[in-house]
């Protein structure tokens, strides 16, 4: 049914943006992950859909931003995000920001579903079936290893990006004829920071290592009292640094990087953290 829907030149373009899709992680940072790979992967869609060189520029800037999910769930979201630059492109009063904003809010859930199914359990159950084929003495073992995690994942990449920009389409422009696509890009936008305060959480570490002594015993753990003030306090606090400097000072990521990994050697040769 989807084929039946779609153009040519949009069946065209989603083969272009399943082969660039594999480019997704080639290029990563610690600030855009796979941002690069991303817009790579849109380029084919914004070039068609954007004549005006500052609309394209916008629509590339646009696509800059983070992204990390899953491998096999992005292709769905491309799909998603390229219906939605089409409505960008075609819609005069379309709400730009809401692309970025439903393209953070699926990022989170679809990596958890695509990491505990083709990570957790394809993958087991691929290794299982190889490992018990190569005690064996079969030299096939590999190559069955290869299919049976492959062939579900491409499947996936393949007709989620369809699936994506279909429904994509279809939805969306429902909900911009509705008027509810301002109340959807905020309800998106809530996830997506929901989802980045998560992040923050489980992935910056500052333990404190520094207590109190009196007479050769601890009478104040820093890093317990922290914690019963407000779990993360420090974490929390450097992120939020790092955001001020580069929002409103205009800081260089580069600079952010450096002095984090500064900070880290400092307070760590002084025993602090």
């Amino acid at each position: 049914m989807a084929n039946n829907t779609l153009s040519k030149d949009e069946q065209k373009l989603l083969h272009q943006m399943y082969w660039r899709s594999f480019m997704l992680y080639s290029s990563v940072t610690p600030a855009k992950q796979g941002a690069s790979g991303f817009e790579y992967s849109m380029l084919p869609f914004i070039n068609y859909f954007y004549k005006d060189p500052e609309d394209k520029k916008e629509a590339m800037v646009r696509q800059m931003s983070y992204f990390n999910t899953n491998l096999a769930m992005s292709p769905f979201i491309m799909g998603i995000t390229a219906s939605m630059e089409k409505e960008n492109a075609t819609k005069k009063n379309f709400n730009a920001d809401s692309i970025n904003a439903i393209k953070t809010s699926l990022m989170g859930p679809l990596a958890g579903i695509g990491d505990s199914v083709f990570w957790g359990v394809l993958k087991a159950i691929a290794a299982g079936v190889a490992i018990s084929l190569a005690k064996s003495g079969n030299f096939l073992a590999p190559i069955i290893f290869l299919l049976i995690f492959n062939i579900p994942v491409q499947a996936v990449r393949w007709y989620g990006g369809k699936l994506g920009y279909t429904l994509g389409s279809t939805y969306i422009s429902k909900l911009y004829e509705n008027g509810l696509i301002n109340i959807l890009t905020k309800a998106a936008s809530i996830v997506g920071l929901i989802m980045v305060g998560a992040m923050t959480n489980q992935m910056v570490l500052f333990k404190v290592k520094w207590n109190m002594v009196m007479a050769g015993k601890t009478v104040l753990k820093t890093q317990v009292m922290l914690d019963q003030i407000f779990k993360g306090l420090v974490p929390l606090l450097i992120t939020l640094l790092c955001f001020y400097l580069l929002k409103k000072k205009n800081v260089s990521i580069n600079y952010l990087i450096f002095g984090i990994i500064i900070l880290g050697i400092v307070v760590s040769l002084l025993g602090i953290a």
